[in-house]
């Protein structure tokens, strides 16, 4: 019988590891249309706050199945304090269903700071307006780093890129990851985040507790877009004042998204992401609307990106091999 080994990676071997932005945003976006065709399984995910109010922590859990890839993969995400970054820990176990046997166990956040920004740049694909031009940043944490690159690379005819940020260290990272992958653009630091969001295309919040006043929709010029990665930073009226409205996954709005709620208790959108991505549903009613989109971190997403991650790893020779169930 062969024996289980686990490769495990750490964040450090992932850094070693090169996988090009447009490579990324396929895998996302193959990882979405298996789910719309029922191929792949996807399960809400869980949220559990712990009990010590004055620790600040919850603790994600997400199982889900990839068809292309064919691998079950576990996200376990743990986080004490949304400010600090020394206190959130996220692991990706993968499991190949073409064998039984497991695969690796990874980085989670390495993971996340890839398929997040991947699937903002296909929001953005779908339902930006055709001629936009323009798009603002607000957020500088982890998650957020790639994402003007991976839009730029998503939305050639972008022409002005704009960020807000409060870190020191995440603006310098920011504007250091974007000069090395679009040095042909200028990247505007603002201060004003109403003002900029006003006379931007595209709207992208991805803030934890907000340093600036909270994102309207009603703000968008028309025709705008805003995306909310899972943002504090978004105010609680912002679904219900568009004109048109999806999210990656229906279910977890209302768990993440909870705060966009109606009266009646409820998150209404129009469509998810899937269909819109399948061309079974539309990405907006008409060319003024403006447009929200609430992006959920969805495992079927992690699991492609983190496949592609370990196998090119190993093939390197990184990592170790850690039998665990010798």
């Amino acid at each position: 019988m062969e024996r289980p080994e686990l490769h495990v990676l750490t964040r450090s071997d992932l850094a070693q590891v090169e996988m090009p932005p447009t490579e990324v945003i396929e895998a996302v976006r193959q990882g979405y249309l298996a789910l719309d065709r029922g191929d792949s399984s996807c399960p809400a995910k869980l949220m559990m706050p712990l009990p010590v109010q004055e620790r600040d922590a919850v603790s994600f859990s997400m199982l889900g199945y990839d068809s292309p890839s064919q691998h079950l993969g576990f996200k376990t995400s743990y986080r004490q304090g949304s400010d600090n970054r020394d206190h959130y820990w996220t692991t990706l176990s993968l499991y190949d269903d073409t064998t039984g046997m497991p695969f690796a166990l990874l980085d989670g956040d390495t993971v996340g700071a890839m398929r997040t920004p991947a699937t903002t740049a296909l929001i953005a694909q779908a339902c930006a307006k055709p001629d936009a031009r323009s798009v603002l940043m607000i957020g500088t944490g982890v998650q957020g780093l790639n994402t003007l690159p991976y839009l730029a690379s998503a939305l050639p005819h972008l022409e002005r890129f704009r960020l807000f940020g409060t870190h020191p260290t995440g603006l310098r990272d920011s504007v250091d990851r974007f000069a090395a992958h679009h040095p042909e653009h200028e990247l505007e630091l603002v201060d004003d985040v109403a003002a900029a969001a006003r006379e931007s295309d595209i709207v992208i919040a991805a803030s934890g507790r907000a340093a600036h006043p909270k994102v309207e929709t009603t703000w968008l010029k028309p025709g705008g877009l805003l995306i909310s990665v899972a943002s504090k930073g978004v105010a609680s009226t912002a679904l219900a004042d568009a004109d048109y409205a999806l999210a990656t996954s229906e279910g977890q709005l209302g768990i993440t998204g909870s705060r966009f709620a109606g009266d009646d208790g409820r998150a209404m959108i129009d469509t998810e992401l899937p269909p819109v991505l399948a061309g079974r549903a539309p990405a907006r009613r008409g060319a003024e609307d403006r447009v929200f989109a609430f992006s959920s971190g969805m495992i079927i997403t992690d699991i492609p990106v983190g496949h592609a991650l370990a196998t090119r790893a190993v093939a390197a020779g990184l990592g170790q091999r850690v039998a665990l169930w010798s």
